[in-house]
């Protein structure tokens, strides 16, 4: 046994990494005590004799989350320049987020099943390439046809990248370090919306629009080579057949709430009735789906881990506070833009004072959780959270640009807590065994939420534009009923959190 000793400046935690060959080598980084890494659920095919580095596998998992959620957002500031290459107007380049959204929302049912069938480290290198040359392909396009099917493609891996990729970290994380892992995994995600429409606003002012897709090349090629070495090729025990009915039913679900929302959001007054139509037969098929995966013997989608109290919280009250939380990034850009006349970069800059507060508080989280507990700060900051929705609501063209920041930046510590509390509760309780099938449902939720969150703020947007007579632009008293509709949003959100008991999730906060 030999152990070399290294240290980085700036790290605060250790990461543990033991190689077993000849000798056993184990490396240690950083400048906090090592603990020994989580012991894989048994159930799954381990390496033989390696212990996993789950910090290093976390941060994998969080780099693929950061491609996903930029671009889902990066296009926007970048639609009239590619419109114009395209040769069509940039309203119908909306046809490139929509599809993106609805390939993640349709094929995340699927990365529970194709996770256990092909193991986890296949299923995620195979995402990541499958992503990695979409976005080659969404640069090289010289149609809207070939950048649509780019984009479904760009979809489809990120919709089995990210939930597969949490799989891997939570089979191997201890309960007493599944904050500190989900807290890593989470913030990224938190950060791309965020810098997406500033980033895109950059590229496409000093450079050209194919390099918002350019820049995914070597992020993916880190990625692919980081979890071809990190991640085991751990199975499910139980290979379950799959469930073709099911997969229709939850992706038809999906696809017609999602598609049906964008329309009812456009500005097309002839989408309202398929708009509407769609949703109501999306909510048919989700009824559907449920009793299908209720009643089936070994359904696509598990439903056991709903009964799971913490778990339920994290889904469906989560799910109401991050679909308020996500229309942020959507309307505030589109407010300074459009209400206050600010350029695109301008805009993007001045929404960055929400990602300092998302930087800002992100050494705190762990230690504020285990202090007052999953319970108090869910309630306590999600209040906190939905005033600073409120408060956006009263910006005005001659609000002060420090005041303005001065509330983003508040909402941005709120924001960072509340995402990082809901996710690591939501794991909190989950047997090991059980992890992929929560995973799945959780990774669904969350899609759905960030979608239906800037649908339905386009959605209030719209309604508040038609009532008031602004039928050309939207103005300052539209955004302002957008703002106060989605922090009624959020405040719903919290109800769930009242049913919890005092010390929920406590095995996840042990210090």
């Amino acid at each position: 046994m030999r152990t070399y000793s290294f240290r980085l400046g700036g790290c605060a935690e250790a990461i543990s990494i033991r190689v077993k060959a000849r000798t056993d080598l184990s490396v240690r980084i950083g400048i906090a005590p090592v603990t020994s890494p989580a012991t894989p659920d048994p159930s799954l095919a381990a390496e033989s004799g390696i212990s996993v580095p789950t910090r290093l596998i976390a941060l994998v998992v969080a780099v693929t989350f950061f491609m996903e959620n930029l671009d889902a957002t990066v296009i926007a500031t970048a639609l009239p320049k590619m419109a114009e290459a395209f040769n069509v107007t940039p309203v119908d380049m909306n046809v490139g987020i929509s599809a993106y959204l609805l390939a993640v929302a349709i094929f995340i049912p699927l990365s529970s099943w194709v996770a256990d069938r092909y193991g986890t480290r296949r299923v995620f290198a195979s995402a990541i390439v499958i992503f990695t040359l979409a976005s080659l392909l969404c640069g090289l396009s010289q149609n809207l046809g070939t950048f649509v099917f780019a984009r479904v493609l760009q979809g489809i891996g990120g919709a089995l990248m990210v939930p597969v990729g949490r799989l891997a970290v939570l089979r191997h994380t201890d309960k007493k370090d599944l904050v500190k892992m989900i807290a890593v995994i989470t913030w990224p995600g938190l950060v791309a919306p965020i810098l997406g429409p500033l980033v895109g606003g950059l590229i496409v002012t000093h450079a050209v629009w194919q390099w918002i897709f350019y820049i995914n090349l070597p992020l993916g090629i880190v990625a692919l080579g980081a979890a071809l070495w990190l991640i085991p090729a751990g199975r499910g025990s139980a290979i379950r057949k799959f469930d073709a009915k099911g997969f229709v039913l939850l992706a038809s679900a999906c696809a017609l709430i999602l598609g049906g929302l964008e329309w009812l959001g456009g500005q097309d007054a002839n989408g309202l009735p398929a708009g509407g139509g769609a949703v109501v037969l999306g909510v048919i098929f989700s009824w559907l789906a449920i009793r299908h995966c209720r009643n089936h013997s070994n359904p696509l989608l598990p439903l056991g881990t709903i009964a799971i109290d913490t778990f339920r919280v994290s889904i469906f009250g989560g799910s109401c506070f991050r679909l308020a939380i996500s229309a942020l990034p959507f309307l505030l850009p589109l407010l300074f833009q459009v209400a206050f006349g600010l350029s695109p970069v301008d805009a993007g800059t001045l929404v960055l004072a929400v990602f300092a507060g998302n930087l800002a508080m992100k050494p705190f989280t762990t230690a504020i959780m285990k202090r007052y507990g999953f319970r108090k700060v869910l309630l306590v900051n999600g209040l906190i959270g939905v005033a600073s929705v409120v408060a956006c609501a009263g910006f005005s063209v001659d609000t002060p640009f420090w005041l303005i920041a001065a509330v983003l930046f508040a909402g941005g510590l709120s924001r960072s807590m509340q995402f990082t509390c809901y996710n690591s509760i939501g794991f909190a309780d989950v047997p090991k065994d059980r992890m992929s099938e929560a995973s799945a449902l959780f990774s669904m939720f969350f899609q759905l939420a960030m979608g239906i969150g800037v649908t339905v703020a386009a959605l209030l947007l719209r309604i508040s534009m038609s009532v008031q007579g602004h039928e050309l632009q939207a103005q300052t008293s539209d955004f302002r009923a957008a703002f106060l509709g989605v922090a009624v949003l959020g405040l719903l959100g919290l109800i769930d959190v009242f049913k919890l008991p005092e010390h929920a999730g406590a095995s996840v906060l042990r210090r």
